[in-house]
């Protein structure tokens, strides 16, 4: 069985490429750098040197493949729901040429509004490009796999963890879900190393729980033994700042609505079930992660 995984350095990547060589595949990384990969793999993994912009290679990295497990990078673009859409484009047209029979998406909870959820809908545009592909040949399979907010996304919250307050656009009460990347991982793996399933499916990913803002500083407060908590912040203040750090009207937009666009009666499109349920604790990954992090 041959399986290929962009972004395998990633939060996510690094996780499943060790649940893919456990279980006796030696996986194809995609990667821009895949001397780190290949560093902390060796002869396990066949790391290869591909930029998903870049279509021929694309096409001829993904040559052979059974299954493909595809992270989009976000780039640097002005627009960056237009850089998804391109990516799509190319690894769609690589799937449908060389007949990858099963697609595994990393998506996110959100991408289902289609329109109004900044980045995510980059997510969209992707999905529903790999939905055309497989809705044109029947032995094509795609997953999107709807994942909630990663935990690590704390780890850009380190200075403010630090002073003890985390400025956050979505009320401090609202809860939404959280996920470990190492959950993703695994639920990834299941679907990639599963041959028996077709056309087109959605899977949430949604954590052991929701939590809050207030809920998840709480949390962190607890294992760090400092208090931590959300200070609701203005969304034109944010705006500002962020156009002030150097960011393009397109690019300040599309950070903005990953919370504007789901902050205001939103629904995840699968409900919290023990399906889409996973098992690592924030307390468990804090514990594990960001300790550390803030310690060092």
């Amino acid at each position: 069985m041959e399986i290929a995984i962009t972004a395998p350095s990633g939060n996510v990547g690094r996780y499943l490429v060790g649940h893919l060589v456990r279980a006796g595949v030696r996986p194809r990384l995609l990667s821009r750098h895949p001397e780190r990969p290949r560093a902390t793999w060796g002869d396990l993994v066949d790391a290869r040197e591909v930029d998903l912009r870049d279509a021929t290679a694309v096409t001829e990295a993904t040559r052979g493949v059974d299954a493909l497990y595809l992270v989009v990078p976000p780039g640097a673009s002005g627009d960056p729901v237009a850089a998804y859409a391109e990516v799509g484009e190319i690894v769609a047209a690589a799937v449908a040429a060389n007949r990858v029979s099963r697609t595994v998406l990393q998506s996110s909870v959100g991408a289902e509004l289609r329109e109004g959820a900044g980045e995510i809908d980059g997510l969209a545009r992707v999905e529903e490009t790999l939905d055309r592909v497989v809705a044109a040949d029947a032995g094509l399979a795609v997953t999107h796999l709807r994942c909630g907010y990663f935990f690590s996304n704390l780890l850009f919250e380190l200075d403010a963890i630090r002073s003890g307050t985390v400025s956050v656009l979505l009320p401090t009460g609202k809860p939404f879900s959280w996920v470990a990347p190492a959950d993703i991982a695994g639920v990834a793996a299941s679907l990639l190393l599963r041959a028996g399933w077709s056309g087109r499916r959605v899977q949430a990913v949604h954590g052991p729980r929701d939590l809050s803002w207030d809920d998840a500083l709480a949390v962190v407060g607890d294992v760090l033994g400092r208090t931590v908590t959300a200070r609701r912040v203005a969304d034109d203040d944010t705006r500002a700042a962020l156009a002030a750090a150097g960011m393009s009207p397109g690019q300040v937009e599309a950070v903005m609505g990953m919370s504007t666009g789901l902050r205001d009666g939103f629904v995840p499109e699968q409900p919290r079930t023990p399906l889409t349920t996973t098992d690592t604790t924030l307390g468990a990954w804090a514990l594990a992660e960001l300790r550390p992090a803030i310690d060092g």
